[in-house]
């Protein structure tokens, strides 16, 4: 996956290098061309100095090529822009942006952008929602500590039932989409092969979830 960070501070090189090691092609970009350094000498991705809502920058750094690309400078008001000019210009599938303003991460959100704001933020959290998984996130209530997200049920788990698949505080099944009908589920629910769940999660709890659907490699599919 080609990835694009703009902002190379301790948060964005930390991500630039994490999404590096597992094998993605990142680009980062900063108007600092110092501020580099601090992706140590290992980094194997590219950097390319300028601001990061100048279009001939974005161009350089091929984001027409982009598959994700995280908003993460020290500024609200750029990493809007940023996020905007890639989700609606470039069409780029995946955006992530670092907001600390919860109103406008909101509106942001309600957009299709997946936001950070300063409770939320960490680098495992970034590279989850930049990557693949087969959980779809579609809704982040408050500031992202809750998600509702949609998955469609692995065939192993086809003759468990709700309960199963139940952390009480973390994990909840709120809805199923089995043909052409959604049901809201009692804990006794059977899982029938080819259901769409919609499970509420907290985002501590993420990994937790994927374990027990027996998803382990999030790469290659889509969050």
């Amino acid at each position: 996956m080609k990835v694009i960070i703009v902002g190379c501070g301790r948060n964005g090189s930390g991500l630039a290098q994490a999404m590096s090691k597992n094998g993605h092609s990142v680009t980062v970009i900063d108007s600092d061309a110092a501020a580099f350094a601090g992706l140590g000498k290992n980094f194997q991705g590219k950097t390319v100095e300028g601001i990061g809502f100048d279009r001939d920058i974005l161009q350089q750094a091929e984001i027409e090529r982009t598959d994700a690309l995280a908003a993460f400078t020290s500024s609200d008001e750029s990493n809007a822009v940023i996020a905007r000019i890639a989700r609606e210009i470039y069409h780029v599938p995946k955006v992530v942006a670092r907001l600390y303003d919860r109103e406008k991460a909101e509106i942001y959100r309600r957009l299709g952008v997946q936001t950070l704001s300063s409770t939320t933020w960490g680098i495992q959290r970034a590279s989850d929602l930049l990557s693949y998984s087969t959980l779809n996130q579609i809704y982040s209530f408050g500031s992202g500590d809750v998600e509702l997200v949609r998955v469609e049920l692995p065939s192993l788990m086809a003759g468990y039932k709700v309960h199963d698949l139940t952390v009480l505080g973390d994990i909840h099944v709120t809805a199923i989409e089995r043909g052409n009908k959604t049901m809201l589920p009692t804990s006794g629910t059977v899982f029938q092969r080819g259901d769409i769940l919609y499970i509420a999660v907290t985002a501590a709890s993420r990994n937790q979830l994927r374990k027990l659907l027996g998803i382990n490699d999030i790469r290659g599919m889509q969050l």
